[in-house]
């Protein structure tokens, strides 16, 4: 079982039986620095929210080349997450900024001024990822985002435009329907990201 997982379950037996003991329980209000505790009788719980303990089994490689393969994959990892992640939170700005707007027309509208100040933004940087990077940062929205390149641009921008960007990717090896298999073929990249977002690599 997670780590994780079995902390929390304790903190809820211990609080769920504190509350039994509601008249003795009392919560300190902790100053800056310093954690909250419940103090339950002459008793005194410290509440402290740890971190995910993530264990993977030591990578064992084949050869040089694999080694080598390994490494890039952790370099091209920190290069496309952060790409990835403005993504997702794009993603949701987006759509609660939509929420608001009037009626299918403002929100077309919306959509274009926001496509082409993204183009101008990011389009400099995006440039400079090689191939296997832009391949790899497709898989890592569907990552953030729980869903394919693809669908994200064909919910935003019509299946028409959607379709056109597919095909430009197709032209360069990739595909924006890529999906992200993390217990299978990207059992290796999932390792490597949950690793980096804990800056553990």
């Amino acid at each position: 079982m997670n780590r994780r997982y079995l902390v929390g379950l304790l903190l809820g037996i211990i609080l769920s039986s504190a509350s039994t003991f509601a008249q003795n329980v009392s919560m300190n209000s902790a100053p800056a620095g310093f954690q909250p505790a419940y103090v339950v009788g002459e008793d005194t719980f410290a509440i402290v929210n740890l971190p995910g303990v993530y264990i993977f089994p030591e990578m064992k490689f084949k050869n040089k080349k694999e080694q080598d393969n390994y490494y890039k994959l952790i370099r091209d990892v920190k290069r496309t997450l952060p790409y990835a992640k403005m993504v997702y939170s794009t993603l949701i700005e987006t759509y609660e900024y939509m929420e608001t707007l009037p009626n299918e027309k403002a929100k077309q509208q919306h959509l274009k001024r926001m496509e082409k100040e993204m183009f101008k933004e990011y389009k400099p940087q995006l440039r400079r990822l090689s191939y296997s990077q832009g391949k790899l940062l497709i898989k890592l929205i569907d990552r953030e985002c729980n869903q394919s390149s693809y669908n994200l641009l064909k919910a935003y921008l019509g299946s028409f435009r959607a379709g056109f960007w597919n095909f430009f990717a197709s032209m360069f090896g990739a595909s924006l329907k890529s999906q992200y298999d993390p217990k299978g073929k990207d059992k290796v990249t999932e390792r490597v990201v949950v690793l980096v977002e804990n800056g553990l690599l």
